[in-house]
């Protein structure tokens, strides 16, 4: 009998032990994506490092298929995202090519590092041109095939999108996938993410919805909420509503069931004078508000106790994006891995959001023209590739838009160079689409700037 006694007292000790260590896996982790576009960023295995010792963060999320990165990352425990590049989507619809892709980018690396999704592209239905479009779908299908057929089959295919494909999110009741890209591209995917487990992977950013009135709704702040009388939900925070629309539309499309992963979200702590919104106390808000909200598992208003997997953009601030000041900061750590702001990511740290009294890594100390105020501008990053740029400028065009400017014996045909012609059919693009943020993105190949690239008789709309 007491031999039964301390057997009994020992599995309850054991489930008790399990369920607190579960409990705590659930609450103290959380993702971020890893952008690498600066010339003083610490190298991966400082990195990773960092983030496994000093950080609550168990996975990152990157842009490519660096091995540097992915060498960094072997036996840390923390998973990591990969992404394909853009170009090689229709590549990745022949299975022969799939497999020697799987050979050379995942099999060197995989299981010592814990590559949980690999991601076909960036936000391709938004920015791709129709090619990539035409072909993600079969080239997510054909990576699959190509994973299971060398015995990788943990790892899930994916890609992430902008909400750029839903054709209206307020109230999320109404919300729905733009015709075209619903039936003929996102059922079939989400067929297909269903049918292999694998996430519909979006990138909700109430930082591109914000306006001064919505600023407590979209920052996590006190407010009075917005009442959806379809569903009878009050949302307290864009973010929410921003999901339940995603899901809203998945479900009319017969795909509720398909879990959704927050591929990127954020904001951004520093910006020009046209940009109010980025703030170090807005980014503290927002990030440390989501943090706090990602950690109670409180879920959405139509998807109550859901814990989304969640990836904020971005760890570091990146000297060498380019466009406004704003693209430069959105990272919650400088590059010396000190704090721009505390959002109780750090082991042991606080729990609540507060700004780190340190001031953000100044712009890079090139000459610009001097800001026309009120006036933007959607150029090419200097990072983007020739072949991703000239893919922006057949999509553009191909879309009704004037390109003569470019073409021989036009304005802006000089110089006759990729990167010129793209930035000025970026922005005619962003100016007559309405000069949000979203349309300057480009498959995050564009960045929108103040100073007037006009040069000559090119003169740049805005």
């Amino acid at each position: 009998m007491e031999v039964l006694k301390k057997h009994s007292s020992f599995c309850a000790l054991l489930f008790l032990s399990s369920l607190v260590l579960h409990h705590f896996n659930s609450v103290h982790s959380i993702g971020v994506n890893y952008g690498t576009l600066g010339d003083n960023l610490p190298p991966p295995a400082q990195v990773a490092q960092f983030i496994k010792d000093k950080t609550i963060i168990d996975r990152v999320k990157i842009f490519d298929v660096n091995p540097d990165i992915l060498r960094a990352f072997a036996n840390t425990g923390i998973f990591v995202s990969v992404t394909v590049p853009n170009g090689e989507i229709p590549n990745l619809t022949n299975v022969r090519y799939a497999r020697r892709w799987v050979d050379a980018n995942i099999k060197p690396f995989y299981p010592q590092t814990k590559i949980n999704y690999i991601l076909l592209g960036n936000e391709i239905l938004h920015w791709g041109p129709q090619n990539l479009r035409d072909n993600l779908v079969a080239a997510m299908k054909t990576l699959h095939k190509a994973l299971v057929r060398s015995g990788l089959r943990d790892i899930r295919v994916t890609t992430a999108h902008s909400l750029a494909i839903l054709e209206s999110s307020q109230p999320p009741s109404l919300a729905k996938f733009r015709p075209g890209w619903d039936k003929g591209v996102l059922a079939p995917m989400l067929q297909f993410l269903r049918e292999t487990r694998s996430p519909f992977m979006v990138n909700p950013y109430p930082y591109f919805g914000y306006s001064p009135e919505l600023a407590n709704f979209a920052l996590f702040r006190p407010n009075k909420g917005v009442y959806d009388r379809f569903t009878r939900r009050t949302y307290t925070n864009m973010f929410d509503m921003l999901v339940d629309a995603v899901f809203i539309s998945m479900k009319k499309l017969g795909y509720g069931d398909v879990e959704i992963v927050v591929g990127e979200t954020g904001w951004s702590s520093q910006g020009e004078v046209f940009e109010p919104k980025c703030t170090v106390p807005n980014a503290a808000s927002y990030n440390g508000g989501l943090l706090q909200k990602y950690n109670s598992g409180q879920g959405t208003p139509l998807l109550p106790r859901k814990k989304f997997e969640t990836y904020i953009f971005a760890l570091f601030n990146e000297n060498q994006k380019t466009g406004s000041t704003a693209e430069r900061n959105f990272g919650l750590f400088r590059p010396d891995f000190s704090a721009v702001y505390d959002i109780g990511i750090m082991r042991g740290g606080a729990a609540t959001a507060k700004p780190v009294p340190r001031p953000a890594l100044p712009a890079p100390a090139t000459p610009k023209p001097k800001p026309q105020a009120g006036k933007k501008w959607c150029m090419a990053k200097a990072s983007a590739t020739d072949t991703a740029l000239q893919a922006n400028i057949d999509y553009v065009c191909s879309q009704g838009f004037d390109c003569k400017p470019i073409q021989p014996g036009g304005a802006c045909f000089n110089p006759n160079t990729v990167r010129a012609h793209a930035s000025y059919i970026m922005n005619v693009y962003y100016q007559k689409e309405g000069r949000n943020n979203f349309n300057c993105d480009f498959r995050n190949t564009g960045a929108i700037t103040a100073s007037d690239p006009s040069n000559g008789p090119c003169i740049y709309v805005s």
